[in-house]
């Protein structure tokens, strides 16, 4: 490698390793209720008024500290900084919301502040130092190396982990239930019964039935985990597939955000609990050995696709 290789290749290795600090960062303004007070205060909120609304000592010199928090927050682009008139007349800058923090306010039925509370919860990280451990035993899962029981097991057994993962469940479901029913409501159409695999507490099915009443749905879990849904006012249910296709490579003509993040998901599914991400072709041989005989994908679900599979 000559010189500028070198100091790229530094640069690329550097990027990664301290990648942490984003989720770690973002995680920190969550639990300080950050979105939520800048959120309340109407308008854009400058550095100083942001330290004061927030449990800090003065002793660990809060408005040096929250600065460099906030300065990293807004390169990562979770808030944004827009100039404000203050009282002395004078124009300062002040943090706002971005669409990304919007979703972690607690009044927003589709926060996805659970969701990363539980992703980034120390339970759930530990087992990432055991993966090479992992790969040298007859361990199902790195989760199981670290706590010494599968992650479903451990999770009914610890009611906060529990709670926390479903909840985090519960709001990502949410969300893509809002755009199923938007961009896919001529799927519903002619179903009479829908069976919601894996459905959690049922909020995907609930939102189906009373949007679609004519449909007669039924949510299938663990028991822990449906024991306390509660039911729709409407009849209605039926089976569809919302799940991620991994593309097979990496095609530079298009973003490539939306493949890592499925790689991702697929790493965290092989930490946790013995399952995968699937590419198309698997989920090809998974239905026409099931008896199948075609499906149809539409990627227009973000990183996940709605599958239509035919008899």
């Amino acid at each position: 490698m000559n010189a500028t290789e070198l100091v790229k290749a530094q640069a690329h290795i550097w990027n990664h390793i301290f990648s942490f600090i984003t989720p770690m960062s973002l995680r920190c303004a969550i639990q300080l209720g950050i979105p939520d007070i800048i959120h309340s205060h109407g308008k854009p909120m400058t550095l100083s008024q942001l330290t004061s609304a927030l449990p800090i000592p003065h002793t660990k010199n809060p408005n040096c500290l929250v600065h460099r928090l906030m300065r990293f927050l807004v390169n990562s682009g979770f808030f944004a900084v827009q100039e404000v008139v203050v009282d002395t007349d004078e124009l300062r800058e002040g943090y706002v919301l971005t669409n990304s923090s919007k979703l972690f306010l607690g009044d927003n039925p589709l926060s996805a502040a659970p969701f990363v509370l539980a992703i980034l919860d120390p339970v759930i990280n530990q087992p990432w130092h055991t993966v090479s451990t992992w790969l040298q035993s007859e361990d199902p899962t790195p989760f199981f190396t670290t706590h010494g029981m599968e992650f479903w097991a451990y999770s009914e057994n610890d009611p906060r982990l529990g709670r926390l993962f479903n909840d985090s469940m519960a709001s990502d479901t949410r969300l893509v239930t809002i755009v199923v029913i938007d961009k896919c409501k001529s799927v519903f159409e002619g179903l009479e019964s829908l069976v919601d695999l894996a459905g959690g507490t049922g909020t995907m099915a609930k939102a189906i039935a009373d949007a679609f009443p004519h449909i007669e749905c039924t949510v299938v879990d663990l028991p822990h985990v449906v024991a306390d849904s509660q039911g729709s006012n409407q009849k209605g249910n039926k089976l569809i597939i919302i799940d991620m296709v991994v593309e097979e490579q990496k095609n530079d003509d298009h973003d490539y955000k939306p493949y890592e993040t499925q790689l991702f998901f697929d790493m965290m599914m092989m930490v946790l609990c013995p399952g995968r991400e699937r590419e198309e072709k698997e989920w090809a041989k998974l239905f026409s050995d099931a008896g199948f005989s075609n499906y149809k994908i539409s990627p227009f679900l973000g990183v996940r696709s709605l599958i239509k599979v035919f008899p």
